[in-house]
């Protein structure tokens, strides 16, 4: 269904997207923010399927700025690698790359961000920070770093209460710093728990629920 799009940002970087359109008059743009997995099979699914419920779908590849079409293996060696790309990660250009993805999609009509993992983090940052109408931030993996933050967006997110990486002590916190936001928890979910490619994280149950609230809440923000 998708094909890869090459953006410039507005500081000159060029880099590839992949772009899943629906085959009627879209709803909207949905910009998708990777894990730290990189733009693969998994993302590009998540985009075929947003793609077919109306929604004109774009997830650029935020390693294009030093690792252009890395994706990483979900396996030991790969996480490692995964986390030290994060640690050295440039939110804000980051940030910029997704604004740009949400450019490309505009003619679509209003434009939400959503992400996973490190793109959970930085779908945060993106409705704080940029110019998006809607957010949904899956176990973003710092979030919670961030709570002083305000959004410029009506936010959804969603975390499992079996999740190590983004802890229940952790989005307690956040809460309470920022009780406007809303918060989905799990039981039961662990840590990339929509993820049907790792059998070993993904939760069923959970998946097709914040699924359900996720389409309702795009149509509501964005159509």
């Amino acid at each position: 269904m998708g094909r890869i799009a090459t953006l410039t940002a507005p500081d000159g970087h060029a880099f590839n997207a992949y772009l899943a359109e629906p085959d009627g008059r879209p709803r909207g743009g949905l910009v998708v923010a990777m894990e730290m997995y990189g733009v693969n099979d998994y993302l590009r699914g998540v985009c075929d399927s947003y793609a077919q419920e109306g929604f004109v779908a774009i997830a650029p590849d935020l390693w294009g700025r030093t690792r252009p079409g890395l994706t990483v293996p979900y396996d030991a060696a790969g996480s490692r690698l995964g986390k030290e790309l994060c640690a050295e990660a440039d939110w804000d250009a980051a940030v910029v790359d997704l604004d740009t993805a949400a450019d490309a999609v505009r003619g679509a009509g209003k434009v939400a961000v959503m992400g996973f993992c490190y793109g959970g983090t930085l779908t945060w940052l993106a409705a704080c920070k940029a110019s998006f109408d809607a957010a949904v931030a899956y176990y973003g993996s710092d979030m919670c770093d961030f709570p002083e933050l305000q959004p410029n967006c009506p936010v959804l997110c969603h975390v499992g209460d079996a999740d190590t990486a983004v802890p229940p002590d952790a989005v307690a916190a956040f809460r309470a710093r920022r009780p406007e936001v809303p918060w989905h928890i799990y039981p039961g979910a662990p840590h990339g728990f929509d993820n049907p490619t790792r059998p070993a994280r993904y939760h069923a149950e959970a998946a097709a629920l914040a699924r359900t609230r996720t389409l309702d809440f795009l149509v509501r923000e964005i159509g």
